[in-house]
């Protein structure tokens, strides 16, 4: 079986990762930029205003795209290029930058697959709240809408938000990520569903203008697994889909909050400020978004917590993902299991937990249209001889591609597949330590670009459309 002609072969990257000139051409402030530079926050300093230089090397970057034979290309667009202070005045220069990126990949046939928002918030809207505040919805929408009506005519495929539980967990619950604010799930949930209006409001005006391409929103997808048959586990597994995936998808999908967290959310006093009239958007948007995409990277493994147990402070490789978590409410925890296979950064690499979660997905929301928006392999990958013999992000993504071809023979509606990354980048937290690219970016030596040998791979992949795995 090959995959079909109108399946995507894509690879992804974000502002933030990849462009650098943060104070160029009349781009403002974000709050990466000002929260990479809290000493101790990122792994030896690092921060994008330089990252891998893609806003001075894009056509370079495109052209190697092309010889690799991508097919479409998942970016973000900076949020501070096109109107610098979140709401004010629009900068054309702004504008130029991502006409120029989106011709070069229309130039080579390359389809943009556009993210509306990957985590970079004009600094001054950080500061009135962020994604606490309303203001910063109706400034997405303003932002949103000028991105529709300057590339419309050419980007046919839109993505609102990318990974709101992270942005918004990280920001609110853990102090890992812009704000810094530890421990609130009152603004957490308040954040959250203040993203999902700005989602269905963009959904809104896109639709109103006609153009006649397709938007929706990409969300983690981490489904939740007992780690053994006990029935308490098997409890504690279906909590953290109902506060990982429902309470992120049911908005989205079925226009309205899971009753189950809801009523938890009213317990708590943890209810989000909402109007009826925000409700009725939800409502509205749902039967309207074009496809989900889905970012892929690892299951959960469940166990019921001890909420007896000291809970220490979670080192930095848990919050940013591996096992050994308690969740925010200390009702489950995460964990690693002997006979499960695991990155260098503790990630499990689970293809069938890939396949498992998206037969769950079809079970809870029928058959919607799929795009896998990231997926890849963080490595330190290694040289010899010049030479980048990253054979394990091979392995990675051979193994995932074919769970989802076997998706594809049991009928799920999967459209595309975006490895993460196009190319190595900056990888928040982690600086330049973790690789993700089929293309090296050599820090060392101006930051030259090397086909690594993933590259030659997935260009040998594309050309036989996945005949061979």
């Amino acid at each position: 079986m090959r995959f079909p002609h109108d399946f995507f072969f894509g690879a992804a990257s974000a502002a933030y990762q990849v462009e650098g000139a943060w104070n160029e051409d009349g781009k403002g402030v974000s709050n990466w930029d000002v929260f990479s530079k809290i000493p101790g926050k990122t792994f030896e300093g690092t921060n994008g205003d330089i990252a891998v230089d893609h806003y001075h090397r894009y056509k370079e970057d495109i052209r190697l795209m092309a010889e690799m034979g991508l097919e479409s290309y998942r970016f973000s667009v900076a949020w501070t290029r096109i109107i610098p202070d979140g709401d004010g005045e629009i900068n054309s220069q702004g504008l130029a930058f991502y006409n120029a990126l989106i011709d070069e990949c229309l130039h080579y046939g390359i389809v943009p697959f556009v993210t509306l928002y990957h985590w970079d918030l004009p600094q001054v809207l950080e500061e009135a709240g962020g994604w606490t505040n309303k203001r910063t919805v109706d400034a997405f929408c303003k932002y949103a809408t000028t991105c529709f009506k300057a590339f419309g005519d050419r980007v046919k495929h839109w993505i609102t938000f990318n990974e709101t539980i992270v942005f918004c967990s990280l920001g609110y619950l853990d102090g890992a990520h812009p704000p810094g604010i530890s421990h609130n799930p009152r603004l957490y949930f308040q954040a959250t569903h203040n993203v999902f209006v700005a989602h269905a409001r963009a959904v809104q005006e896109y639709k109103k203008l006609r153009q006649y391409g397709e938007i929706g929103i990409t969300h983690v997808f981490s489904p939740a697994f007992p780690a053994d048959g006990q029935l308490e586990n098997a409890q504690a597994a279906d909590h953290a889909n109902q506060y990982s995936l429902a309470w992120f998808y049911d908005p989205i999908l079925k226009g309205a909050y899971p009753d189950y967290v809801v009523g938890q959310l009213k317990e708590r006093g943890w209810t989000p400020d909402w109007t009826a009239e925000e409700l009725t958007v939800l409502k509205w948007a749902a039967p309207k978004n074009d496809f989900i995409g889905l970012n892929y990277y690892q299951p959960q493994r469940v166990i019921k917590n001890n909420p007896e147990e000291e809970a220490g402070p979670a080192s930095h490789k848990v919050i940013a993902g591996a096992p050994g978590k308690v969740s925010f409410d200390r009702v489950y925890k995460t964990v690693s299991l002997e006979d499960k296979k695991y990155t260098k950064w503790g990630w499990e690499i689970s293809p069938e937990g890939l396949l498992e979660g998206l037969r769950m997905l079809r079970g809870a929301y029928g058959d919607i249209k799929l795009y896998i928006t990231e997926n890849g392999l963080g490595d330190q990958d290694p040289v010899e001889n010049g030479q980048i013999l990253d054979a394990d992000r091979v392995e990675y993504i051979r193994e995932h591609l074919k769970a989802v071809k076997q998706g594809l023979r049991e009928g799920l509606h999967i459209k595309g597949y975006y490895a993460w990354s196009a190319i190595d980048l900056l990888s928040w937290l982690n600086g330049f330590k973790k690789q993700y690219g089929f293309i090296y970016v050599d820090q060392q030596n101006n930051l030259a670009r090397k086909k690594k040998l993933s590259f030659d791979w997935y260009k040998q992949v594309i050309a036989n459309r996945g005949g061979e795995l």
